[in-house]
């Protein structure tokens, strides 16, 4: 089959739903540190090419999040500019360009680095990673205020299953739990509405933003197609507190969660199970790929979103 040929196979029928656009896209290479909004992005299994390929780590190898450390809100990220072009591959003198007030600019090599960082873990997963070396260890411990490592995932050598019981067969880098987050831009103005002071759609660090459908028309999506590519739903995102960090300053409060809390708690959403005190806001996503090559695996601000499978309420979700 030709690559015509399986676009026409995989383009939607008229009975599917057209439930909007792409209106935004976002990797953040270091995990909680600063999102980078793209205008196109390529697909990979365990996310757009370079989300949360790298991690900072603490002495124990832990991995570091806003949730213990908000001022990496202030740690922004820079790519070379060919980066997210799908075929471009980085050379000898390709760097990743990291700075944040007070520090001075650190180029980290996009070179494979050699030395190996055991005993590092996220979340449940535990294993090795590529250690970018003492000048990033440095300047990290520099800006944390705590002994720091850079490391980035070694996807030669390791692998990080997502939850069986969810999205089996699926892989993600050092995502939270899923390859891609999916977030309506109505469902961000339902929030704002409710909102004293609104928040930017950074604080909830989606990677595909849509626009053109109801409020938390996500929720029920299982399956999306978006230019000939298919995504399912497998999950609702249960938020934890780095919503409350305002991405601009590094500081904590209390919103939007606490609204959030008294509309979208699974004590709302889903009354007839025990509640858990989580609050959800966004779908986690997996890409079915497998499409082979010839086609380009890319999708960009301004393609159409189609639903071609959902549920008829959120108390049919998974949480």
């Amino acid at each position: 089959m030709g690559e015509r040929e399986m676009e026409n196979a995989l383009s939607p029928s008229p009975a599917d739903e057209i439930a909007g656009r792409v209106a935004s896209l976002y990797v953040y290479p270091i995990k909680s540190c600063r999102g980078i909004s793209l205008s196109q992005a390529s697909l990979t299994p365990t996310g757009f090419r370079w989300d949360r390929n790298w991690l900072i780590v603490n002495s124990k190898g832990r991995g570091l999040t806003q949730r213990v450390e908000p001022k990496l809100s202030l740690i922004e990220v820079e790519m070379p500019k060919h980066a997210f072009a799908q075929d471009w591959e980085p050379d000898n003198n390709s760097n990743m360009v990291v700075r944040a007030p007070g520090m001075d600019v650190l180029k980290v090599s996009l070179a494979k680095p050699e030395k190996i960082a055991d005993g590092v873990s996220v979340w449940e997963w535990f294993g090795s990673a590529l250690d970018e070396g003492e000048e990033a260890s440095n300047w990290f411990t520099t800006f944390v205020g705590k002994p720091c490592r850079l490391v980035r995932f070694d996807s030669d050598s390791e692998t990080r299953p997502v939850d069986p019981n969810y999205a089996p067969g699926h892989f993600a880098m050092f995502s939270d739990m899923y390859p891609f987050l999916l977030i309506s831009q109505g469902s961000l103005d339902a929030l704002n509405e409710l909102l004293k002071e609104p928040v930017p759609i950074s604080r909830f660090r989606p990677n595909i933003l849509v626009d053109g459908c109801e409020p938390f028309a996500e929720d029920l999506w299982t399956e999306i197609l978006i230019d000939n590519f298919t995504f399912h739903g497998v999950k609702l995102c249960s938020r934890c507190k780095v919503p409350t960090v305002n991405q601009d300053t590094g500081i904590g409060g209390e919103e939007p969660i606490e609204t959030l809390r008294s509309f979208r708690s699974d004590k709302v959403l889903q009354p007839q199970k025990k509640p858990q005190g989580k609050i959800y806001f966004g779908q986690n996503m997996v890409w079915k790929h497998g499409f082979g090559d010839g086609i380009t695996k890319t999708i960009e601000i301004g393609d159409s979103v189609f639903v071609l499978r959902k549920l008829s309420s959120p108390t049919e979700a998974a949480t």
